[in-house]
């Protein structure tokens, strides 16, 4: 939003790399192939490396071991007009400077899709001062994800901070202007037209495997591994979004964190299978902050879940059960303890006991009026 600039939010120090023992190189890797055969310098030793990494400068990097962490690239659907200039995706730290310099001398913005990235889109364009027009081809915002209640009380929360929010309505095209060549408005699938100085296309993202690919290693919407990180290829592995696990794909933060601390192991120590562990996850809508532990599926009623909402504020909570076992629950604008939430669900702790303990599944600050179920 213009507050802090990359210095502060970077992971890592500069100085963290070279005391860690790891050589960083802002490079491209152009190819990944065998070194059998290859005239190559030597390190050390007589043993020929197992790959070859070719860098876009010309330089050979030589591997025993490979792991591709190559993470996600958007996802796009051939609009016409998407490559014009003022139109621009969410999903990566380029993305950030790109959008600095598309908002000088914009007023309006127009999000296409209408999910987390998409909200976290509009929330900074708002903060800047922009019309924003959000396009969302559900009923609701993340009505494909959250039951209709939640729903709609996140729709009704985005635009109450102005927010157009435009639903059952997806991108038709993007049509530039005739004097600068950049984009200035969009049509709808409805055939509305709508100004658009900024538009961001934040309609998801897919595994970037093409390097992958390219180098001989089994592919399909992701880079195929198994319960270790191992690809077709081997000593060559994959890790987070860009893994494809026979139950799919986790592009989650946290799942890409735990990827590397395992496949750590599995190379040095010869580990065993990672074990993904139950589902969490956790994002704002402007104001209000959601969680999710476990299971809340998108049709959960009144027979498979307690709903409960505060009637003088924008607060609410699900919990879902099996046959009276909790499997699930999300709070919005309700902060919930992950321990005490993972141990009820993985122990099958029934309904009635998580609402009389509740207090122990609830962190929310001091001054916070109580959730009374």
């Amino acid at each position: 939003m213009g507050h802090m600039t990359f210095n502060d939010i970077k992971p890592y120090e500069d100085w963290f790399w070279k005391k860690n023992r790891i050589e960083l190189k802002q490079e491209a890797v152009t190819e990944i192939r065998s070194c059998l055969g290859a005239e190559l310098p030597r390190y050390g030793g007589t043993e020929v490396p197992s790959y070859c990494i070719v860098l876009g400068s010309g330089e050979t990097i030589e591997a025993d071991i490979v792991i591709f962490a190559t993470g996600s690239v958007p996802a796009w659907y051939n609009w016409p007009g998407q490559y014009l200039p003022g139109v621009q995706s969410y999903v990566h730290r380029s993305d950030l400077d790109v959008l600095e310099a598309n908002i000088q001398g914009a007023s309006t913005a127009v999000v296409v899709g209408g999910g987390l990235i998409g909200v976290e889109a509009a929330e900074v364009l708002h903060s800047r001062g922009k019309h924003v027009t959000m396009l969302v081809r559900e009923s609701g915002f993340y009505s494909n994800v959250f039951p209709a209640e939640e729903s709609d009380f996140i729709t009704k929360h985005i635009a109450s901070y102005g927010i157009e929010l435009k639903t059952t309505t997806e991108l038709d095209q993007i049509v530039k202007g005739e004097t600068n060549g950049r984009v200035d408005h969009v049509i709808t699938s409805n055939g509305e037209r709508i100004k658009a100085d900024i538009v961001v296309l934040a309609t998801g993202v897919k595994p970037n495997i093409s390097l992958a690919r390219d180098s001989g290693v089994a592919t399909d919407r992701g880079i195929l591994v198994n319960d270790r990180f191992e690809t077709s290829r081997a000593n060559i592995y994959a890790i987070g979004d860009c893994a494809q696990f026979s139950h799919g794909i986790q592009q989650l933060w946290y799942s890409a964190r735990s990827h590397g601390e395992h496949v750590a192991k599995v190379v040095i120590q010869g580990a065993g299978p990672y074990s993904r562990g139950l589902y969490f996850n956790s994002a704002k809508f402007f104001d209000l902050e959601w969680q999710i532990y476990g299971v809340v599926p998108q049709d959960s009623n009144l027979g498979t879940s307690l709903f409960w909402k505060d009637a003088r504020s924008e607060r609410c909570l699900r919990i879902c059960h099996d046959k009276g076992s909790v499997i699930g629950v999300h709070g919005i604008g309700v902060r919930l303890r992950q321990e005490v939430w993972t141990n009820w669900i993985e122990a099958g702790t029934h309904i009635d006991n998580a609402v009389s303990q509740l207090s122990k599944g609830l962190f929310d600050p001091e001054f916070t009026r109580g959730v009374l179920i």
